[in-house]
């Protein structure tokens, strides 16, 4: 294989053969394609874009760069659901332990934060003890023994992906659909669920701004799961507030566990909508079962106290105290009140992850350390009346004290009053069946 005359005619919009696709992810796996060749191929996509069949030779090759999961073994069929991210995002933490209580194996290979707000892995790890790093064999117990794991990639899965996202990141070439697709899928593929539900945000706080953008994305993953053999549908959702009450690592899990438990703080409604209606999905799916039915099971398991129950158990073979978590001293840094009076307008999940990230909730690169304990709780939602000088939010900012001005700046301009009820806004935009 000459790379050069792929990168030549991959540059003139040229199709290229799965075959050749896949010699060229494995050669740079192993080292034999420098990364200013890759880099030019990245772009070349870029620019060019890819058929479906390339996106699907692409995603493959590099799910099979590395080891790939089966979880047939298994008495119940396997799931799992994946999110493009977004402000406030613990759904993760609440689905997957609730789809595992209806009956489903759900292996949740899962990630730490790069930007504003932290990953899964990140939330799971303000818990003491919590190993988010288990190895392949330790991870497979677990879903083994309570149906759920959330374990960050091991370098076993999809080695290309690593290093060709790595790659994508400094060289300007992130936002491609094919190369998204690819990236998402060849790590979903690898962790071996033979169902796939994806979560696609869009709005001010989510990676893919406008709707058509958040539709594409959502029907070339279903597209590319489908071709590689799997079950699969997408919702696209808005992420132009944040999702919750919270944004920060172990503020998220708090609220994680008010749902799951059902009591606690107070109970943000959207949050229980929408990982009910994505565990339905995972189970309609999977147990081949109508949605109606599968509605009603995740609202049973979520109420009778089974969802939690499976929370707990995954916690606790993951080597987490979530008693020492519960009984943890929570440090406050000062109150945002609010500029006027009327009705909350709207929230701008931008401008809130900015201020969770001001308090040390997120991380600017991947070396970087981040506070658990920090973020942002607010204490109003769309549509709540407000009067003048009332808090609308809490900060946390153990380590960051002297942020906590700028974040409380942030947060008051996110927080926008008008003298008029909003009207209600959608959370479920599009689905992709």
């Amino acid at each position: 294989m000459i790379v050069k005359l792929l990168l030549d005619r991959k540059r003139e919009g040229e199709e290229l053969a799965p075959e050749e696709i896949r010699e060229l992810v494995a050669a740079y796996t192993r080292g034999e394609v420098p990364d200013y060749q890759m880099a030019a191929f990245a772009m070349a996509v870029c620019c060019r874009g890819m058929t479906d069949a390339e996106t699907l030779a692409l995603t493959t090759a590099m799910r099979d760069s590395g080891d790939c999961l089966s979880w047939d073994d298994l008495p119940q069929p396997s799931a799992d659901k994946h999110s493009t991210g977004g402000v406030g995002d613990k759904l993760s933490l609440v689905i997957q332990p609730l789809a595992a209580a209806c009956g489903l194996a759900v292996p949740s290979l899962t990630g730490r934060g790069l930007g504003l707000t932290g990953g899964t892995a990140d939330k799971m790890e303000s818990i003491p003890g919590y190993v988010a790093g288990l190895s392949l064999a330790d991870y497979r117990k677990v879903v083994a023994s309570c149906g759920c794991s959330l374990t960050v990639q091991t370098g076993e899965i999809a080695p290309a992906d690593k290093k060709l996202y790595a790659l994508r990141d400094v060289t300007g070439t992130v936002p491609s659909i094919p190369l998204i697709v690819a990236s998402i899928l060849s790590k979903k593929l690898a962790e071996g669920a033979g169902t796939l539900v994806f979560d696609v945000k869009c709005g001010a706080g989510a990676f893919m701004k406008t709707r058509p953008e958040a539709a594409a994305l959502a029907k070339a993953l279903v597209a590319g799961a489908r071709g590689a053999g799997r079950k699969s549908m997408a919702i696209v959702t808005a992420m132009d507030e944040p999702l919750g009450f919270t944004v920060g690592n172990a503020l998220e899990v708090d609220e994680s566990i008010d749902v799951l438990k059902g009591s606690g703080g107070r109970i943000p409604q959207d949050v229980v909508d929408l990982s009910v209606e994505f565990a339905a999905r995972m189970v309609a799916l999977a147990r081949e079962m109508p949605m109606d039915e599968a509605r009603t099971l995740c609202r049973e398991r979520l109420t009778d106290g089974s969802a939690w129950t499976r929370f707990a158990e995954m916690v606790r073979l993951h080597g987490g105290d979530l008693k020492a978590f519960e009984g943890r001293r929570r440090v406050e840094g000062g109150d945002v009140l609010s500029a006027g009076g009327g009705f909350v307008a709207s929230i701008d999940a931008q401008k809130v992850a900015q201020a969770a990230f001001e308090l040390g909730a997120g991380r600017a690169q991947s070396t970087d350390s981040i506070d658990p304990e920090a973020g942002v709780r607010l204490l109003v939602t769309r549509g709540d009346r407000v009067s003048a000088g009332q808090p609308v939010a809490k900060l946390h900012a153990p380590m960051r004290p002297e942020r906590l001005e700028v974040a409380s700046r942030l947060v008051q301009d996110a927080v926008v009053v008008s003298a008029d009820a909003p009207a209600p806004k959608a959370l479920v935009l599009e689905v992709v069946e």
